[in-house]
């Protein structure tokens, strides 16, 4: 029987999406299935399924057995000895930031899961804003123009003084600023998680994500159609921020293969 890859010791951060290695599941087989029915029905390839399942032979799945479905096509590699996953990535020429939120975030994987594939393949978004063309969003979420904190990327975290990955963009402005919808949609998160504190996340035409948190407090609730510059919060201390002083932290996210996948925020923002 196929064992689902472990992963790492080191417990993935909060607020981070569930590593793909803790995301897999077991089908087990019935009489009418065959590997492409299998990997049609999960939104995969048959090489994906083929790969995570070696006992798998000529391609022909045993009734009765069981089999590892993945969340979506890779691989799983083992980081070598003397590198790290930012080495794994550049490899298989994946962003950096993407192998890193897709694998819970985690500081020192020796285990991850590779990504493989294109965004043709990307799960549909369930929600009645979504549409299937481009659209250009920009938007600003707090009343005034505010100075960045903390922008975009890889930075050093002025606490800890490590590098880390920084998937938003922090706006300083004081506690009980009020706090705007950057554009139209739909709320489909209003509460708190985890080291974003009280958080609000708008889902936007376009497969697009946009994300307020730290916030004092939440003036929305979940299933909401907001227009821009509704008021949908508070800027607040909320969480566990990465700056001391008071401030908005914003992120745009857009849907892919690999899930809600960070963008920076910058062109996306018009005050």
């Amino acid at each position: 029987m196929s064992t689902i890859p472990s992963k790492s010791s080191n417990a993935a951060l909060p607020g981070c999406p569930t590593p793909a290695l803790e995301r897999f599941q077991r089908h087990k087989v019935a009489s009418s299935d065959t590997l492409e029915s299998i990997a049609q029905r999960y939104n995969l390839t048959p090489t994906t399924i083929t790969l995570m399942n070696p006992d798998l032979r000529n391609r022909r799945v045993a009734v009765g057995s069981e089999i590892l479905i993945p969340p979506y096509d890779g691989i799983v590699v083992e980081v070598p000895r003397g590198q790290t996953w930012r080495e794994v990535a550049a490899k298989y020429k994946i962003r950096a930031d993407a192998l890193f939120e897709i694998n819970g975030c985690e500081k020192d994987p020796r285990v991850v899961f590779v990504p493989q594939g294109n965004s043709s393949r990307s799960r549909p978004v369930n929600d009645s804003t979504t549409a299937s063309t481009p659209v250009k969003l920009t938007g600003y979420p707090l009343p005034e123009n505010a100075r960045v904190a903390l922008p975009y990327g890889w930075q050093i975290n002025p606490s800890t003084s490590e590098v880390f990955f920084h998937s938003g963009v922090d706006l300083l402005a004081a506690v009980g600023t009020s706090v705007q919808a950057i554009a139209p949609g739909t709320v489909v998160f209003a509460g708190n998680q985890g080291t974003y504190g009280n958080l609000v996340i708008i889902n936007h035409v376009g497969k697009i994500q946009s994300r307020y948190a730290h916030l004092q407090n939440i003036k929305v609730s979940v299933g909401q159609q907001v227009k821009q510059k509704d008021e949908i919060g508070t800027v607040g201390t909320t969480g566990k921020p990465t700056s001391t002083q008071p401030h908005l932290h914003f992120e745009i996210r857009s849907s892919s293969d690999l899930g809600w996948v960070a963008k920076d925020p910058k062109q996306y923002m018009q005050p």
